[in-house]
């Protein structure tokens, strides 16, 4: 019998993934200007506030306020009717330095030997079902998204007339999720549901003060909503997929839009956000494992981040490779040692014929150096390259080089840096590990 799987993800400018960008976006600013930085940082968003706390040990100083504002309006926050304008928020600031207890077990010299900044496991998962080894219903939900957010950000589709001049009705928060169908054979079949909600201005006014009128002019507002998705989202959406992908929309497909009618008032006026509070959108959507750690804020030292990508990888170039259609890996670690505690393998039935889950768990002990410093030096992951990763996933991302700018009140010329985004995402191993197979 066929199954259905679901998974969501949040825009840009969900209240969590406010506050994820915030903590990544201070994460980079420390790197760019002493790679040798730890740093620790959470953050919360609310009505007209931010707040930072965390620890931070860096021989930079970094321009808090103004980065988080400058971020807060390049996300979308940028007037005074969200109630969290980047120009007037306030900015709490509760960083100190880090437990001198902890970094005495992760700083041991020699770069290699340095041990895990936090006991716990990690997980790395992939998937043949998509060209990123995805799951297919995260893929979608994730483009979605971004396809909304730049059908908002180019300000000419989804919108309306306003003084004489075409606007977007689009707001900075939205959400998405995705049901498939998948057969016995975990294959998808059909997709079955699309949810999308999204804030939008208020584009249709009542004609009068009565309660009526107002309910009418909400029923237009969801009426265009819907159809625009429809006509305008989906369809590019559709344009950016591979024939069989496009092929899963049927004509029975169920798609609910905005199901609680209207959704003004959004973003962190509307609900809270806090670091960390999204890990199952950050990585596979339910499929495959959690660890349970959050990766934003967190410098490359915590396994919680850099362990997850570095299992990420693995299981990426080993269903590439033809070990398995789908992967799941996993690696423990106590804190301060460097050597991990355990690995761990399942590929759900789905390996080739002669290769075990154990089989695979020693390869990768051989293949692949899991102590944290080897790991940092290995994905490149000193470098300021997180804020990329703190909205629409930290996997199935396309890895690039690129050159960024980190501007300061304080310093008299911008910081360039040429980085590398989403390493962990390469097929740079796919060949060594099909020598290791056997595998023609």
């Amino acid at each position: 019998m066929s199954y259905l799987f679901t998974s969501e993800s949040v825009s840009e400018g969900h209240p969590d993934k406010v506050a994820d960008q915030i903590s990544d976006t201070i994460l980079d600013e420390f790197l760019a200007r002493d790679p040798k930085s730890h740093v620790a940082v959470e953050t919360l968003c609310t009505t007209g506030q931010v707040v930072i706390a965390g620890e931070v040990t860096s021989d930079a100083y970094v321009d808090l306020h103004n980065s988080v504002r400058e971020l807060i309006k390049e996300i979308g926050y940028d007037r005074g009717a969200y109630r969290f304008d980047g120009d007037s928020l306030g900015i709490l600031n509760a960083i100190h330095e880090q437990s001198g207890d902890i970094n005495q077990g992760v700083e041991q010299g020699e770069k290699l030997k340095q041990g895990a900044g936090d006991q716990g496991m990690m997980f790395g998962y992939a998937v043949d079902e998509t060209e990123n080894y995805m799951p297919l219903t995260l893929a979608l939900s994730h483009l979605i998204l971004q396809e909304l957010a730049a059908i908002r950000r180019e300000g000419k589709e989804m919108a309306y007339y306003r003084k004489g001049k075409l606007k977007t009705y689009l707001r900075p928060d939205a959400k998405s999720q995705v049901t498939v169908e998948y057969d016995d054979n975990h294959h998808p079949v059909k997709i079955d549901t699309i949810v999308v909600s999204t804030q939008h201005d208020e584009f249709i006014p009542p004609l009068d003060a009565t309660r009526q009128a107002q309910v009418r002019a909400d029923q237009e507002m969801l009426a265009r909503i819907r159809k625009d998705v429809e006509e305008v989202l989906l369809p590019r959406v559709k344009a950016k997929l591979p024939e069989e992908i496009r092929n899963l929309f049927s004509k029975d497909l169920k798609l609910h839009v905005n199901p609680t009618g209207k959704f003004v008032l959004g973003g962190p006026h509307a609900d809270t956000g806090l670091t960390g509070r999204k890990i199952i959108v950050d990585t596979y959507g339910g499929r495959g494992a959690h660890g349970g750690g959050a990766f934003s804020g967190k410098d490359p030292s915590k396994v919680d981040r850099s362990a997850a990508y570095a299992c990420r990888h693995i299981a990426k170039n080993m269903v590439a490779a033809g070990v398995a259609r789908e992967m799941l890996v996993q690696v423990s670690y106590a804190i301060g040692v460097a050597e991990p505690v355990s690995i761990f393998v399942n590929t759900f039935g789905t390996a080739r014929e002669g290769i075990t889950d154990s089989m695979i768990a020693e390869k990768i002990k051989t293949l692949f150096d899991l102590r944290p410093g080897a790991i940092e030096e290995s994905l490149k992951l000193r470098a300021p390259i997180y804020r990329e990763t703190a909205a629409y996933g930290h996997m199935g991302r396309e890895p690039k080089v690129v050159k960024k700018e980190f501007k300061s009140r304080y310093e008299q010329t911008p910081i360039e840096r040429e980085v590398e985004l989403f390493t962990w995402e390469k097929l740079d191993r796919v060949d060594d590990i099909r020598k290791a197979f056997g595998i023609e």
